[in-house]
Parts: structure tokens; C-alpha cells; sequence
């Protein structure tokens, strides 16, 4: 497996060479970035400002491992809300398009949700309506996306949709379409599951992985913690990712960096790489 890390891991005011400078010094061999609506990669991207972008990436020695995206919890693509839903069609289109100009093949989709308990005042969306507009927002997408060589990834998020392995599994399964896959998040099912019961489930469906430690006791989402300081069960976890054979990207998602690394938040970014590599040179049975 090859060890990447979040662009979402470090300070946001940092420039994007400042946190590619730490995370290759750090021991990095990838970098996910992410679409947002101003930044380094945004919704006005130009094809030169990717390939400036890819440059910068390269040139640090490293990788773009993946392509993310926040602009989801803005736009829900299962909104009741047509203007939502235009948006979040759009903002995939976008992914995309950027994705193939940074050379990568993973784009992070969240197809819809139910409700978000962390963004107040979140339009509740009824389950069966979410399901059948989450598969005709991805349906559209799949010509797209085959031409261009790029895999829609859902995540596993909290957003009250998707929430156990099978309903994930039959989901991704729904589209008969190898561009449809999974960008599964060993952290985020912490709080209603178990990570290697969702990798034993989801197999070769995996496409890439977020690696996120979390604390049940704490229930809400400061419950995300430092690698190996949290409750997952992380030899079960390599274990059925060797078991699924699983060979690609492995990304530190860290947040985040701030209030627990206020003053040296580099210090976060090598903890984490010494991590992976502890978890990633596990025994596996």
C-alpha cells in the first residue's frame, strides 16, 4: 500500500508549498487535494492552472493520490431542492475534469444525505427519496467519468445515508459499472460499526482509503483523534485489507490540525506518517 495524506490534515492558511514541503519531509509518497470554490484547485480551475498545480505536486516528489471535496456539504445532491441538486451535478462534472488533468484516477463522491448534524439548520431529506436520487445523480455521471478514466468514489460520511456495509455494498453494486466504487473511511463507521467488517464486506470494491482514528466514548466529531490513539482495531483492519487485496492509496485524513497542534502543527503530519508506518508493517495472520 502506498502512504499518502489529506490536503484537510494541515493549517488552511498554509501555502500549498508549505504543505507539500512538510509532507514529503515528513515521509509522504502521496498528496490528496481537494476541489474547493476558491484554492488551489477550485470550480474556476483553468487546464493551466491544474497542470501548474500537478507541477508544484510533482516537483515535490510527490504523487496526487486522490481528488476530495467539502463542497458536497454545501450542495446535497439528494436535495429536495433542485437548485442543490444542479449544483452538486456540477461540482462532480468539475471533479472530474480536474481529476484527469492531475493524473489522478479517484474522485471522493457523496452522493446525497439524509441529514448533517454537524452543519445546523441542514435540510432533512426522507431516506427513499435520497436513494433514488443519489443513483440518478451518479448514473449521469458514469459516461463522464468512463471516458475520462476516473472512478466515483463514495465515502462512507455521516450523513445518514449508506450506513452499513451490505446497504453500501448493494448500493455500488447497483450500477453494474466498474466506474462506480468505494473511497472507504476506516474512522468514520467507528461510531455505529466496526472498519473490518465493512472491508470484508466491500472487498474489491475498494478503490481508495482514508485512514481516521475515533473515539466511541466521545460520540460526536471531536471523537476523531491521532492515528493509534483511538478505537480502532487496527490489525483487523490491515488484516482484511491484505484479505481484500488491497494494494493502492492509504491517506491520513487529520482534522483537524487545530486546536491540538495550535503551535507546532507540522508535528501532526510526522506523528501521523510514523503511524502509518507502524499500522502498515502490522503482522497480518
Amino acid at each position: 500500500m502506498k502512504k499518502s495524506i489529506s490536503v484537510w490534515s494541515f493549517p488552511f492558511e498554509w501555502s500549498l508549498e508549505r504543505k507539500l514541503a512538510v509532507a514529503r519531509e515528513a515521509g509522504f509518497e502521496g498528496f490528496e487535494i481537494d476541489l474547493t470554490e476558491q484554492g488551489d484547485v477550485s470550480l474556476s480551475s483553468t487546464p493551466d492552472d491544474l497542470r501548474e498545480v500537478r507541477g508544484k505536486i510533482e516537483g515535490a516528489g510527490l504523487q496526487v493520490s486522490g481528488l476530495a471535496t467539502g463542497l458536497y456539504w454545501g450542495a446535497n445532491a439528494a436535495s429536495a431542492d433542485e437548485r442543490q441538486r444542479q449544483k452538486a451535478e456540477e461540482i462532480l462534472r468539475c471533479q472530474i475534469e480536474c481529476a484527469m488533468r492531475l493524473g489522478v484516477d479517484a474522485v471522493l463522491v457523496v452522493p446525497g444525505s439524509v441529514g448533517v448534524d454537524f452543519i445546523p439548520g441542514s435540510e432533512v431529506v426522507p431516506y427513499t427519496a435520497v436513494e433514488l436520487r443519489a443513483r440518478a445523480f451518479l448514473q449521469a455521471a458514469i459516461p463522464f467519468a468512463k471516458k475520462s478514466e476516473v472512478k466515483l468514489c463514495v465515502e462512507n460520511v455521516w450523513n445518514k445515508f449508506l450506513l452499513s456495509p451490505v446497504e453500501m455494498r448493494n448500493f455500488i453494486d447497483g450500477f453494474q459499472s466498474e466506474s462506480v466504487r468505494s473511497y472507504f473511511d476506516v474512522g468514520n463507521v467507528l461510531s455505529t460499526g466496526y472498519p473490518e467488517h465493512w472491508i470484508a464486506a466491500l472487498q474489491h470494491r475498494i478503490h481508495r482509503v482514508h485512514f481516521k482514528d475515533y473515539r466511541r466514548s466521545v460520540g460526536t466529531v471531536d471523537g476523531f483523534c491521532d492515528l493509534l490513539s483511538g478505537d480502532v482495531n487496527w490489525p483487523a483492519v490491515m488484516r482484511e485489507l491484505h484479505r481484500a487485496g488491497y494494494s493502492g492509496w492509504v491517506a491520513a485524513e487529520m482534522i483537524p490540525p487545530v486546536p491540538f497542534y495550535k503551535y507546532c502543527p507540522e508535528v501532526l503530519i510526522h506523528n501521523t506518517s510514523r503511524a502509518m508506518d507502524a499500522i502498515l508493517a502490522l503482522p497480518i495472520d
